[in-house]
């Protein structure tokens, strides 16, 4: 990486760091258009993926190394030595592999990292599966790591970067195998980083002016995907049995779709709701997070801002697949399906409780996956960085920790003790539905936004 150099002129570091922007759409650019996609059920190939960025990062001078946990399962990691040995490390994680993507279905090829106007706001774009989940992040630390090598900089601390297979599917090619093989690859870290937060959010106060929240992900809920089975007598379809396994499973499944779970309000979505309504100036009752009603409109009360809470304050459950017979006349003798829970930390027990109510005696359930709940503090050191991170680069923006309604790596990365953020920094335009772009059609990236993101990564990790 070469010696630290701290006698650089300003114009110096603004002209290399506007390169370095340009840098990270052409990185991102280039990862799109190298096929990703994970399947599932251990079917991805995340290996061009992986040599493209290992020796993006080796022409720095870092020594990268390619881990497969299977054929073309790919994982990058490497440490740049940071100035202070004493210094605790960071952790930077990011997944190399996409959720699968129909090229019918979207304005220009999913894997060609096409640029051009974003038809909602205007501004020029980067399109492509990976877009914002998340070889963005990955192509603009990579871009920021180039730029160090280009002036001589070095971090203070150690950082690890580990940009990892298979986070759409179990993580077992990725995270999870580094964690269980190789974990001296992460000694030292106490942080990391990874997606799900630091993206602008758009909203309006209570005298109508805008507001740009950036919210940093500080908790996840837990990932609970379960297979419900119910056993009967099979049979003819004109003579059903009074123990039908479809109607069995029917009914349970119709029980949990129907269920009002309660409030749960755990500290870093109670940090949330205050911080959120101090931001747009929402004057505060007695009682308003006493009950799920209560709640339910305070978080309404959010605006554009309200999927940052509203999807976390209790457990969930989503019937997501059935499956039961081979003929429209023979009743079977087994039904199954698939259930998308979600737990929230600390409510765990919760969960188990109520799913062994909901289904009842007919039907059993079981984990095909899981992964626990976690949570980082909120009043740390680690997210006051964050914080100054985005604020010396949008002075006027507001930061809000949230807890994640979907899941990450850090659930496998906080079994080594590491306290885990949502980090990926973009600013983005106002009237961009941020949500729908993940795993959505006519993924992009605002140009502006990843050239934003590579000066915030560059003030927070070398700080």
């Amino acid at each position: 990486m070469g010696h630290t150099n701290t006698s650089l002129p300003d114009i110096v570091r603004e002209d290399a760091l506007v390169e370095a922007g340009e840098d990270a759409v052409h990185l991102t650019r280039e990862l799109i258009r190298r096929d990703s996609t994970n399947h599932g059920k251990g079917e991805g190939d995340e290996r061009a993926a992986a040599e493209f960025i290992a020796e993006a990062l080796g022409s720095t001078g870092l020594s990268p190394v390619i881990l497969e946990s299977a054929d073309r399962r790919a994982n990058v990691v490497v440490r740049i030595p940071g100035t202070d040995p004493d210094a605790d490390a960071l952790l930077v994680h990011g997944h190399l592999d996409v959720v699968p993507a129909d090229p019918h279905d979207w304005t220009f090829p999913p894997f060609g990292g096409e640029i051009a106007d974003c038809p909602v706001t205007g501004v020029p774009s980067l399109w492509g599966r990976g877009a914002v989940d998340m070889k963005n992040t990955v192509g603009m630390v990579t871009a920021v790591v180039r730029y160090w090598s280009e002036l001589g900089l070095r971090p203070r601390r150690d950082i690890v970067l580990a940009f990892v297979a298979d986070e759409e599917d179990s993580a077992a090619y990725g995270a999870d195998y580094l964690v269980r093989g190789h974990p001296d690859l992460f000694e030292g870290c106490t942080v990391a980083i990874g997606e799900g937060g630091g993206h602008t959010v758009h909203a309006r106060d209570t005298s109508g002016s805008p507001v740009r929240l950036y919210p940093i992900g500080s908790a996840e809920r837990g990932s609970a995907w379960l297979t419900l089975r119910s056993q009967g007598t099979a049979g003819h379809g004109s003579r059903p049995p009074r123990d039908n396994a479809v109607g069995a499973l029917a009914a349970a499944v119709a029980r949990i779709d129907g269920h009002r779970w309660p409030l749960r309000l755990t500290p870093v979505t109670r940090a949330a709701i205050d911080s959120i309504a101090r931001s747009l100036g929402i004057e505060r009752t007695p009682g308003d997070t006493g009950t799920n009603e209560a709640v339910d409109a305070l978080v309404a009360r959010f605006g554009t801002a309200a999927p940052l809470v509203g999807p976390t304050v209790r457990n969930s459950a989503a019937p997501t697949m059935l499956s039961a017979g081979y003929k429209v006349n023979v009743v079977p003798g087994e039904a199954t399906a698939g259930v998308d829970g979600r737990v929230l930390p600390g409510g765990q027990d919760q969960f188990t409780e109520t799913m062994d109510a909901l289904t009842g005696d007919r039907v059993e359930w079981e984990y095909a996956h899981s992964s626990p709940p976690v949570a980082a503090p909120v009043d740390s050191a680690a997210f006051d960085a964050l914080r100054s991170a985005v604020l010396a680069h949008d002075p006027g923006g507001l930061v809000v920790p949230v807890c994640l309604g979907g899941g990450t790596d850090a659930k496998v990365f906080s079994r080594l003790g590491i306290d885990c953020y949502g980090f990926s920094p973009m600013r983005m335009p106002a009237g961009i539905d941020y949500p729908s772009l993940l795993h959505g059609v006519d993924e992009r990236v605002p140009l502006e936004g990843l050239r934003f993101g590579v000066r915030v990564l560059d003030s927070f990790l070398r700080g």
